[in-house]
């Protein structure tokens, strides 16, 4: 359980990271609703990444609130964002390709249930 629980807090950074290195004037509302996490957890995770020094904060100039963050990504935080999306990819053609085979092998039953229904005149 653990495993699969870091796992979906790395899918969870992974995709924080992507869309802030897109898009670094997201406010934390933003980010949380895009991401599908509350806005304590957005807030949270936020500072997290700040005090990891994978983000840092700066002031959104275009802004009328001068009270708006850009979160911008450190030369660190883009290099955590590649290893982290290199193991989200592999992660995702593992699965991937796990699918794929079971829906051959569903497939492959379909096919050998087939000719019994049909001589059975169904």
């Amino acid at each position: 359980m653990a495993g699969q629980r870091s796992r979906l807090q790395e899918d969870v950074r992974f995709r924080v990271l992507r869309l802030l290195h897109d898009n670094p004037e997201l406010s934390q509302r933003e980010l949380a609703e895009a991401v599908g996490i509350s806005n304590g957890s957005a807030h949270y995770l936020l500072s997290a990444l700040v005090d990891k020094g994978l983000i840092k904060l700066g002031n959104f100039t275009a802004a009328a609130d001068k009270r708006r963050y850009a979160y911008i990504l450190t030369p660190h935080g883009i290099a955590e964002k590649a290893a982290i999306t290199r193991r989200f990819l592999e992660r995702k053609l593992r699965e991937y390709e796990a699918v794929k085979a079971e829906i051959e092998a569903l497939r492959g039953e379909l096919d050998d249930t087939a000719p019994a229904r049909d001589r059975s005149g169904a």
